[in-house]
């Protein structure tokens, strides 16, 4: 079993992440779903949908949504906010998408970059690509690799719920290796987190290989223009080539 497939399930990451900005992030979904003109009713896949926050906002919004995750736990949270134009299931984003064609594909807050094996990182891209119709939006909100490593901080304390979460961070070669240390429910516990640090370039690269155009790259969640030195995002746009 690999990393994200232990770690993602457990009540302990969602409780560690519990703080995330719903605001925020409902913020740049309305902003990004303008900027890209997307037509009444568009049919959305949030890719790697977690709990389904994203999700259950983009339908709120008039989208047909498609939330996969590879968490199973997470989808059996999600199947209560399904309707006839929203629907969740389990998937391995390295695997083909049994659905579409699709208008857009989001991928949100650093759900890539999970995996050792480069060819497992194409296939993200090529089934994205075979599910989209031509001229269909592929965004990918990544990490911006030159912020991560100026702005590393090596160990910090989060505290929920009475837990205090450990958390040193590193770089390793090519990754970001976040180490997770706590004790909860009379046990201690060890988890990691693992992300490869993309550069800009290598990305477009796997886009362009399955046929992908970049067409725009935004810093952050205002949508600002992408800035190698002080973005924190680095949040991709691609069409799919006709």
């Amino acid at each position: 079993m690999e990393w994200f497939e232990s770690w993602f399930d457990t009540p302990y990451y969602h409780l560690l992440y519990s703080n995330r900005d719903y605001t925020e992030a409902e913020s740049f979904i309305t902003k990004l779903t303008a900027d890209l003109e997307l037509p009444p009713n568009a049919s959305i896949i949030d890719l790697a949908c977690g709990k389904g926050r994203h999700s259950v906002f983009l339908n709120k919004l008039g989208y047909e949504v498609l939330g996969l995750d590879l968490s199973r736990k997470s989808i059996e949270y999600d199947k209560q906010f399904e309707n006839p134009a929203l629907v969740f299931d389990v998937h391995d984003m390295r695997n083909p998408i049994d659905a579409g064609p699709m208008d857009a594909v989001f991928n949100l807050f650093t759900s890539f970059g999970y995996f050792d094996n480069e060819n497992d990182d194409k296939k993200v891209f090529q089934s994205v690509y075979n599910v989209l119709k031509p001229g269909g939006f592929f965004v990918l909100d990544y990490l911006n690799e030159e912020y991560v490593r100026q702005t590393l901080v090596p160990e910090s304390v989060v505290t929920r719920k009475n837990i205090e979460f450990n958390i040193s961070k590193k770089i390793e070669g090519r990754h970001i290796v976040k180490d997770i240390r706590f004790e909860a429910d009379g046990k201690s516990h060890h988890f990691f987190e693992k992300v490869k640090l993309h550069t800009r370039e290598a990305i477009n690269s796997y886009a362009s290989e399955c046929g992908f155009e970049r067409i725009k790259i935004w810093g952050d969640y205002q949508l600002n223009p992408f800035n190698k030195e002080i973005s924190p995002r680095c949040i991709n746009l691609f069409k799919k080539n006709v």
